[in-house]
């Protein structure tokens, strides 16, 4: 019997990937708004990493209400100055923007099983074109597996009263949007 290969010190084994002993997990997203579920999947991030970078992605295609500007700011007004917490914004390949900030987990939350498919999808095509990075799925809390950016915006649109869904700063930022929308 072979000894155990021996791993650099402040390193740990994961198939092929050496963590680095910094903990930085990305959680990337389009974030068009941040709503609590995001918030739920932020908090959960730091209770297993030691710093947690969100990454806003720039996505015309998606025609936002928001800019990536305006995101940002929200995300700063909603966590403040809390140092474990950047926000950034990216475009192109999310592997390529995992190596510029040398970070190895991506995080991804995952409502439903129908997130599964594509976010399963996602996962293989990142670690196809980058072996240094691999997907976490976390799940948010029950009250919030439903929720999702383009639901919250539809319903305020709609004049559903989505307080407790969105932070306030956020629920605020919807109503200068679009005025005389959603509900109390």
């Amino acid at each position: 019997m072979s000894p155990a290969p021996q791993m650099p010190a402040g390193a740990l084994p994961v198939g092929a990937v050496t963590l680095s002993p910094r903990r930085l997990a990305v959680y990337p997203g389009s974030f068009d708004p941040p709503h609590n579920g995001h918030l739920d999947i932020i908090q959960r991030c730091l209770s297993v990493f030691d710093e947690v970078l969100i990454a806003v992605l720039v996505n015309e295609e998606k025609k936002p209400l928001f800019t990536i500007e305006e995101r940002q700011e929200m995300f700063h007004e909603i966590l403040g100055g809390d140092s474990r917490v950047r926000v950034e914004s990216f475009s192109g390949l999310l592997v390529d923007f995992m190596d510029r900030v040398d970070a190895v987990p991506i995080v991804r939350g995952l409502r439903a099983l129908s997130d599964f498919d594509y976010e399963f999808q996602m996962a293989l095509m990142n670690r196809r074109l980058n072996p240094r990075v691999e997907t976490l799925f976390m799940m948010p809390k029950e009250e919030y597996s439903y929720l999702s950016s383009r639901l919250a915006k539809e319903a305020f649109s709609l004049g559903g009263n989505i307080s407790g869904l969105v932070p306030p700063q956020v629920l605020a930022r919807l109503h200068e949007k679009m005025p005389n929308r959603g509900g109390a």
